[in-house]
């Protein structure tokens, strides 16, 4: 087995990570304020966590202003994005209901548009 399956699959074990790295891949880019809300978490913890999904390169960020934005890994592998494509299906349900209350969230954060 590889170090990087290996890695993953540790992450995918703990409710928080799993959750996270299920909307980042159904937003495409997630900041701080936007996980707290959907899992009604504090915000250290949410930081905490999103500094192994880092770690383990399973997430990457960006920094906009005062925001800092979550997305996955530019070099994740496919299998990886198979994986998490596929247990996103096995869990629509919830995956659903978190993007629900996430798009019902008052003052979300502006996203620049890139120019190029």
């Amino acid at each position: 087995m590889t170090e990087q399956a290996t890695r993953l699959f540790k992450c995918l074990a703990d409710d928080t990570r799993l959750a996270i790295l299920l909307l980042v891949q159904a937003e495409e880019e997630l900041c701080v304020c936007e996980l707290t809300h959907v899992l009604a978490t504090s915000q250290p913890k949410i930081s905490r966590h999103l500094a192994q999904l880092r770690a383990c390169q399973l997430v990457a960020d960006r920094r906009q202003g005062q925001w800092v934005y979550y997305r996955l890994h530019p070099e994740l592998p496919a299998w990886a994005h198979e994986v998490l494509e596929t247990t996103a299906r096995g869990c629509h349900a919830q995956l659903a209901d978190m993007r629900g209350i996430l798009a019902r969230m008052g003052n979300r954060p502006e996203r620049q548009q890139a120019c190029c």
